[in-house]
């Protein structure tokens, strides 16, 4: 819900602006592509590290005394493919937007409009999906440290009486 928020708010700002023309477009797009690029490389980033963590919980997962539900380990693996889906678009998207679409000759001018916008709502997607992607992190970091830290019982965990069935 938090990343379907974000993705709207980013993008009714975005066209707030209104209609522009080639010229506005083909101005915009040379400005913005700083920013989309930047956006691309701290989502790779982020998307990475996410990863490279969920492996540690993974393994802290495993060190707990306590025996975790599949709903658990759905969660994580849930938030692994929507982190590698989000790394792999954002690194495609950031050799998409390295191509000097304003320097080439083959570019009809009515075609920047349509760049500016795809970009902007690209850019929406991937900060909506970013989010997301973070609340989920922090919905599952802090089940594996309400059970491993504070030792009660978790709707997550196993109880005697389930293992029972």
């Amino acid at each position: 819900m938090g990343g379907i928020i974000s993705t709207f708010f980013i993008g009714i700002g975005a066209f707030l602006l209104g209609n522009l023309s080639n010229y506005q477009a083909e101005k915009l797009i040379v400005i913005s592509l700083e920013g989309i690029n930047l956006l691309c490389n701290t989502i790779i980033l982020a998307s990475a590290t996410i990863l490279g963590l969920l492996l540690t919980l993974l393994s802290i997962s495993f060190g707990t005394n306590s025996e975790l539900k599949n709903e658990y380990y759905n969660q994580i693996l849930q938030l692994t493919k929507l982190v590698t889906v989000l790394f792999i678009f954002a690194l495609l998207l950031f050799q998409l937007f390295n191509i000097p679409l304003t320097e080439a000759e083959n570019v009809p001018p009515k075609w920047y409009p349509i760049i500016y916008w795809t970009t902007l709502l690209i850019s929406s997607l991937l900060s909506g999906i970013m989010v997301t992607a973070i609340l989920i992190l922090f919905s599952t970091v802090s089940s594996i440290i309400r059970i491993v830290g504070t030792s009660r019982e978790h709707p997550l965990t196993i109880q005697q009486k389930d293992s029972n069935k």
